[in-house]
This record gives structure tokens, sequence and C-alpha cells, in this order.
């Protein structure tokens, strides 16, 4: 099976907050069997993150690039398909990078690990 990581999944699975982790999300990512996607948004959100102030992570962005690279996680690119998808998407959330992993996520076809409950009321299969 092929996942999508939210950004704060990532972050959380780094930093070994593994209490912060459901059971399910700790299984799936812990499998060697399935494909871990990070997609570029959480790295632009990282990045983001850190020139604000609001994360800090060892070596900023390419730590977190390294790290994903490290624990056999893909980096995802984004594409214009996955912009698009965002055009149909109903406006639950504002959160610019959610709505893009959400999108990401639909066109791709493949489940979100996400502890964020909003996500679950778009049309994408959130784990948790």
């Amino acid at each position: 099976m092929d996942y999508l990581l939210d950004t704060h999944t990532v972050l959380w699975f780094f930093n070994g907050d593994k209490t912060s982790l459901s059971d399910a999300a700790k299984s799936i990512i812990q499998n060697q069997q399935h494909t871990k996607f990070v997609s570029m948004v959480s790295v632009w959100e990282v990045g983001i993150k850190i020139s604000i102030g609001k994360l800090v992570f060892p070596q900023n962005t390419n730590g977190f690039v390294n790290q994903i690279q490290k624990n056999g996680f893909e980096l995802l690119p984004i594409n214009a398909n996955h912009i698009a998808a965002i055009e149909q998407l109903p406006l639950i959330h504002r959160d610019p990078f959610d709505r893009l992993l959400v999108a990401t996520a639909i066109v791709e076809q493949i489940e979100i690990i996400s502890n964020d409950k909003n996500i679950k009321l778009y049309p994408v299969n959130r784990i948790w």
C-alpha cells in the first residue's frame, strides 16, 4: 500500500514523539512493505515554519529532506494535477498546505496519515 504522510505526522515520527502518533500510524510508518510518501508541500511548509521561527529542525529544511531519505520515504513532487484538484475541494480547510495535501492524496489515489480531523471531511481516506 501507498500512503501520504501529513507534515505533522512526519515531524512527530522524526522527533521520536511516538505518544502523539496513533498505533495505526506507527504501524504503517514502521512497516517496510508500505511505500510512504512525503509531499514537497510538507518540505515547503517546514521551510516556511523554520523561516518564521515556528519550527526548529536540525540542519533546517535540508536536514528535513535528509531525514525523509534516511527513513526510506519517497519525496512526492507537486504537479499541475494536484494544484488543479484544489479547485474542486470544498472550503472546509483554510490551510493551503493541508488543502494541497488532500488534493494530492485524491489525485494519487492514496490514503493520507493525519491527525487533522478536518481532512476526514474530504473525499479521501484518512488513517489515524
